[in-house]
């Protein structure tokens, strides 16, 4: 039997732990292991490395009491470096998403995704990838093209590779992908190891951190 992907949820709201408790709890291959009201609490829980069902997975609010979510992020990662940060919050605020990419969150999703899109997020994470919610990533991938030079683009990625950036910023896998330009999966998968490559990291959040801590991107209000 395949293990499951263990999940530490961290929310201050206790109805809203329990909407997601049951929800991850119909997922056959998902459990709650654990869950807590502040980030102290869930740090405490990590300090023992021997204990059993530690997380790979950690759901993190942003406006939690006492240290926040940005705050926690590197606490997080210092303590239990194995598992992965998936930021769930009612936060759209670009230095918000900005920061916790560049903090190292391997996922940023709006309270108000549904929970297929949450579910897809967390596997696409354990298989070592990164997620986006659907409008974090539009905003993200506008928020690019709105502070990079067009001349610095084209000279960066190419037309092709940007074409193919756009369709994973707006959520289409990498066979939609192949289909809508009428290429082979293996082309895309070429592709998108050449983006990440050019750009020198291995996902789309780094990438977009790296883009931030260069000057490429800039914070700026969110319409």
């Amino acid at each position: 039997m395949t293990q499951k992907i263990r999940i530490m949820l961290v929310e201050d709201h206790p109805e809203y732990r329990e909407i997601v408790e049951l929800a991850l709890g119909r997922e056959p291959d998902m459990e709650m292991t654990s869950q807590y009201g502040t980030a102290e609490r869930a740090l405490r829980s990590l300090l023992d490395r021997n204990a059993p069902n530690h997380p790979d997975i950690i759901l993190l609010d942003l406006n939690l009491p006492g240290i926040n979510g940005l705050e926690a992020i590197p606490d997080f990662i210092a303590t239990l470096s194995s598992a992965k940060i998936i930021i769930l919050t009612q936060s759209d605020r670009e230095t918000d998403i900005l920061q916790a990419i560049m903090l190292g969150a391997s996922g940023y999703f709006l309270k108000s995704t549904t929970v297929r899109q949450l579910t897809e997020g967390i596997r696409t994470v354990m298989a070592g990838g990164a997620s986006l919610d659907a409008k974090v990533a539009k905003f993200v991938l506008n928020t690019l093209k709105a502070k990079l030079p067009q001349r610095d683009i084209e000279q960066l990625l190419t037309k092709r590779e940007i074409e193919i950036l756009t369709q994973i910023a707006e959520g289409q896998v990498k066979k939609e992908i192949a289909e809508r330009f009428g290429i082979s999966i293996t082309t895309v998968v070429t592709h998108v190891s050449n983006i990440y490559e050019k750009l020198n990291v291995k996902n789309a959040p780094a990438a977009i951190a790296k883009a931030f801590q260069t000057g490429i991107l800039q914070v700026r209000k969110m319409d």
